[in-house]
């Protein structure tokens, strides 16, 4: 696109890297080239065999490097063993045994609906006296984040006993977002006057109006308040979950979005200073 974008969130950003600027610590966070996940980065084949003919009885053969193949990955079995990755169907029984009614009634997700914001699954390290124990029972980690109070629950599933084994609770620990939750703080985004200037240079950069997070390529990181640093409505930034958004429009610039913080407990969005 060779047409000059008016600048509303401050620019468009076309280049490979933004230094992202917190207030008392400097990320870099570096943005991938023109291509964005959803892009291809080229055409052409992967290899062709080409042949010349001279006189007779002469030949001659020029071969590129084959074609790649790719291998069908092997079935998954139903359950891993030892520290292999968990299988879908474990995950999907760990997060079934560690949703219980109590925990999905008394929490609230993102969007504030009843049951906590599922964060990850992870494998659990084995216990100290199980590390050379090749039968080790296999376990895993559900995170949550509960919206209703700013608590993070880590439950530990045994998949061989099917028994939750521990369950932990804390407060002011902010993992990585899920995509849920970037999502819905683009959604609040759109939907604020603030966004007024990520909408604009959408609409300059497409010719449309952006109404979705489904428009949108969306990285985000999570914001902790340094007190007195930034506006006074983001203070309780760490012990709620407040995001810094960094959007692309598909097959497009990236968008400069980093003045803006949402707080996905309050369900607000700030501009910092």
């Amino acid at each position: 696109m060779r047409k000059i974008v008016r600048r509303h969130l401050g620019k468009v950003v076309a280049g490979t890297g933004i230094a992202v600027a917190g207030t008392a610590l400097m990320v870099a966070v570096t943005l991938p080239g023109s291509a964005g996940a959803d892009e291809s980065g080229g055409t052409g084949t992967a290899g062709s065999t080409t042949s010349t003919g001279g006189s007779a009885g002469e030949s001659e053969q020029q071969s590129a490097v084959p074609p790649a193949v790719v291998e069908q990955a092997p079935a998954e079995g139903e359950k891993g063993k030892g520290r292999d990755p968990l299988t879908d169907g474990e995950m999907a029984r760990v997060e079934q045994i560690a949703l219980n009614r109590q925990l999905r009634d008394s929490s609230e997700n993102v969007e504030g609906q009843r049951g906590p914001q599922r964060i990850g699954i992870d494998l659990a390290d084995p216990e100290a006296a199980e590390v050379d124990d090749p039968n080790a029972p296999r376990r895993a980690d559900v995170s949550y984040y509960d919206y209703k109070d700013d608590t993070l629950v880590t439950r530990t599933v045994n998949l061989d006993t099917g028994k939750v084994e521990r369950t932990g609770t804390q407060h002011g620990v902010q993992p990585p977002l899920s995509r849920a939750e970037t999502a819905e703080a683009t959604q609040l985004l759109i939907a604020d006057a603030l966004g007024a200037g990520l909408k604009a240079d959408y609409q300059d950069a497409t010719g449309k109006e952006l109404t979705s997070p489904d428009q949108l390529l969306v990285s985000s990181m999570i914001y902790r308040a340094v007190p007195g640093a930034q506006p006074a409505v983001l203070d309780s930034c760490g012990d709620h979950r407040c995001v810094r958004l960094f959007p692309k429009v598909k097959n497009g610039p990236w968008i400069d979005a980093r003045s803006l913080v949402v707080d996905l407990s309050a369900r607000k969005v700030a501009k910092l200073g």
